[in-house]
């Protein structure tokens, strides 16, 4: 038993044995009040004193009906709380859930704590928020890991297809090729693709030759092929890469053409929905194709792993980019309180909404909480935190009829004499 118990315990025992003794004197008065000779006052003694008795008897078996039967007796409607907790324990559960845990409570609460208030300031507090934004990036690997899940990967596969093929696709590819264009980025594209190709042509050289000979065989003859194939395939390699040589960076008129032809597909993009519709339609094809699919499942492995060994690293990016985001949030809501009005009305609506169901969830839990207390434990802790003021009865009851019963005896004596008791 904690030092709290034992407090309550000894104060309601000194109230108890006060009430008693109450009671006892009330009754030794009135026996005084039998014994005396006859008189006014040994008669408004005896009255006021059995009124006493009367009263203190009836509060102290009201009080200790609460808790137990009076001396032990089988009298009905006695030791209420230990045979009705199951039911008191229902009652309390839907008197909480009902008067207590409702929407203007719940308003008035959210009104007092200022919800978004409260969520702006940790955010805006970095040293605050940074335990969330590390948790938060400990979270991304599950979370990558998650989309590991082959439907995730199947949906993945179907989605990304029909998204880039759909109407936004060409717009999106439109605006990405005029940035290019704008930083002058796209020549750089274009000498990694040159690059690219000369380092084809190089290592491919002697079967490009060989396969130029054959064609020239294929269309002419044998002995075409014998006698101008060699030289036919020379000079179609050494012209390809004298037009790439002239294609370094530079005056290139490839590479006018190639900034006009880009400029043109832009505005043709952007401005005739059957071309949009024709790249949409080609991208849906491409991502379709198993090759691409396998390549961009590589891709996804790659960025997951990066993005994991990141998100567990405390300095990585992850962290930063998550704390800086919470940060920004909550200077946000620190300085739009428009936005802060919003935050808390929805905090407001999302449990209203859930409010009915918390009701009868809550109401269920405090009467399993209360019916799984041991009997006699619960009506002690309950009696040890009422039984003082219960004890008060006792002591009001008697004193109140003492006074009572010498007020009626008074009463009844100055309307008709003497009272015969």
């Amino acid at each position: 038993m904690n030092a709290q118990d034992e407090a309550l315990r000894a104060a309601l025992a000194r109230h108890r044995a006060f009430a008693t003794f109450l009671l006892l004197l009330m009754g030794a008065l009135m026996v005084l009040g039998y014994a005396l000779p006859p008189s006014l006052g040994a008669d408004l003694l005896a009255a006021s004193a059995k009124a006493g008795v009367i009263g203190g008897l009836a509060d102290w078996f009201a009080v200790t009906a609460l808790f137990r039967r009076p001396l032990g007796l089988p009298i009905p409607h006695t030791a209420i709380i230990p045979r009705q907790k199951e039911r008191l324990g229902q009652g309390l559960g839907r008197f909480v859930a009902n008067h207590v845990f409702t929407e203007s409570e719940v308003a008035r609460v959210i009104a007092r704590l200022d919800v978004a208030g409260i969520v702006g300031n940790f955010l805006a507090d970095r040293q605050a928020s940074r335990p969330a934004a590390e948790a938060l990036a400990a979270a991304l690997p599950r979370l990558l890991q998650t989309l590991e899940d082959g439907r995730a990967r199947r949906m993945l596969t179907r989605l990304l297809p029909r998204v880039a093929g759909g109407p936004g696709g060409a717009q999106v590819v439109a605006r990405a090729l005029r940035a290019l264009l704008a930083g002058g980025r796209h020549q750089a594209v274009l000498d990694l693709a040159l690059d690219r190709l000369k380092l084809i042509l190089a290592e491919r050289q002697d079967s490009l030759r060989d396969a130029i000979k054959t064609r020239v065989r294929e269309s002419g003859g044998a002995l075409v092929g014998w006698a101008a194939g060699a030289y036919v395939a020379n000079r179609v390699l050494d012209a390809v890469n004298t037009e790439l040589v002239k294609m370094e960076p530079g005056d290139s008129s490839l590479r006018q053409a190639f900034e006009a032809w880009l400029e043109s597909e832009i505005e043709r993009l952007e401005n005739e929905p059957q071309r949009a519709a024709a790249l949409g339609n080609a991208m849906r094809q491409a991502l379709a194709h198993p090759a691409v699919a396998e390549w961009l499942n590589d891709v996804w492995n790659r960025l997951r792993d990066a993005l994991a060994a990141d998100a567990a690293n405390p300095n990585g990016r992850s962290v930063a980019v998550i704390e800086g985001a919470l940060a920004n949030a909550g200077r946000f809501l620190a300085e739009d309180e428009n936005a802060r009005a919003k935050l808390n009305a929805a905090v407001e609506r999302t449990l209203n909404t859930l409010l009915p169901s918390a009701q009868t969830r809550l109401a269920e839990f405090i009467a399993g909480v209360v019916k799984s207390w041991d009997t006699a434990e619960v009506t002690e802790k309950i009696e040890l935190r009422v039984g003082r003021d219960l004890q008060y009865v006792r002591m009001n009851g008697t004193i109140v009829g003492f006074l009572a019963g010498g007020v009626l005896y008074l009463l009844i004596y100055a309307l008709v004499g003497r009272v015969s008791h």
